[in-house]
């Protein structure tokens, strides 16, 4: 049976709402469908071919996650955009690509630096998982790092502020918009305050994914070493269950060759 390691998982929600798991070792990967409950018919398929100008970065990805009505680092009409943001290397340069999932192509690469994201720079090589933390409000991030620590991000940022909005859309007439979103970052260590539950398992965590549920408490699931996950709730904030199995009951089709 595949050991799962040095995979990287990212959610998708435009349309019907899906996992990826991205394979570095063999440059390959799979989709799990979340409403039929397994990874579709002929999955692993090969990165080269299938993820356009990102093919090239798979190897270097570190962690991605998706957002929705989250702007670029310019003023733009987002309402419901559904970005995915993926963090990876170029050499020893750390990138973010936003990719539109409405449109499946990519919207805009640039050095982390250059970006809202640039706090998480000093961290940026111990982070194995990030999500969209969209409990309190929609500006709250959480990374979860290899070193038995973890990182709250807020960036304070609503998209709509001060643009003068008219109808979805941004009215020409008004003078161009300023936004400086106030960003702050704290490291907190996994203990049974920040994390409930997570503690114990803080040194096997390998990637992390959110499945975003529509009528119920969005889940994180959390997969360690040795082929096991943890389903972990999101606005609960507390470990729901496991470390379960993966395998062909809990992940059908994941694990095939």
């Amino acid at each position: 049976m595949p050991t799962l390691k040095n995979i990287v998982t990212v959610d998708w929600r435009s349309g019907k709402d899906k996992i990826y798991f991205i394979f570095k070792d063999t440059d390959t990967y799979s989709r799990f469908d979340i409403p039929d409950n397994k990874v579709s018919d002929g999955y692993p398929w090969p990165i080269k071919g299938n993820w356009g100008t990102l093919e090239n970065h798979m190897k270097n990805l570190r962690f991605g996650f998706t957002t929705t009505g989250i702007t670029l680092d310019r003023p733009m009409d987002s309402s419901d955009l559904d970005i995915l943001w993926l963090f990876y290397y170029e050499r020893t340069t750390p990138m973010v690509c936003a990719y539109n999932q409405d449109t499946d192509a990519v919207m805009q690469t640039r050095k982390v630096e250059d970006t809202k994201w640039k706090l998480l720079l000093p961290h940026f090589d111990r982070i194995v998982a990030g999500t969209w933390w969209q409990v309190s409000r929609p500006s709250l991030f959480r990374f979860i790092m290899n070193d038995g620590n973890s990182l709250y991000l807020d960036l304070d940022e609503d998209p709509n502020r001060d643009r003068g909005y008219i109808g979805g859309k941004l009215d020409d007439d008004l003078p161009p918009p300023v936004v400086t979103p106030v960003q702050s970052l704290r490291t907190e260590p996994i203990t049974e305050a920040t994390w409930p539950g997570l503690a114990p398992y803080k040194d096997r965590i390998i990637t992390a994914v959110q499945n975003d549920r529509t009528f119920a408490d969005s889940y994180y699931y959390i997969f360690l070493t040795d082929n096991q996950f943890l389903t972990y709730n999101i606005p609960k904030n507390r470990l729901v269950s496991g470390p379960h199995a993966v395998d062909s009951q809990s992940w059908p089709g994941l694990l095939r060759n």
